[in-house]
């Protein structure tokens, strides 16, 4: 069994009947409904931490695409003014 720690969660006396309704109806405790809530949480931070990487890796690194880079006075080039 993975140890666990305690803590003190202040909420609203709404809050928390509303809190007991959805447990219960999920068949668990309030403590368990938070410990899952929580846990998604942190999951979720770190798929979006690990993806954010990703995305500014392939930022630093682009795909090669192909082609010739062109200088700046083909890239300003303006045929119809001349």
């Amino acid at each position: 069994m993975v140890a666990k720690a305690n803590i003190t969660v202040a909420i609203e006396p709404r809050l928390l009947k509303k809190a007991r309704a959805v447990a219960a109806r999920r068949g668990q405790s309030v403590s368990a409904l938070l410990a899952d809530e929580l846990r998604e949480l942190v999951d979720e931070d770190s798929r979006y931490t690990a993806a954010r990487k990703r995305a500014l890796s392939l930022l630093e690194n682009p795909l090669p695409l192909g082609g010739v880079p062109l200088r700046r006075e083909e890239l300003h080039e303006r045929r119809r003014l001349r």
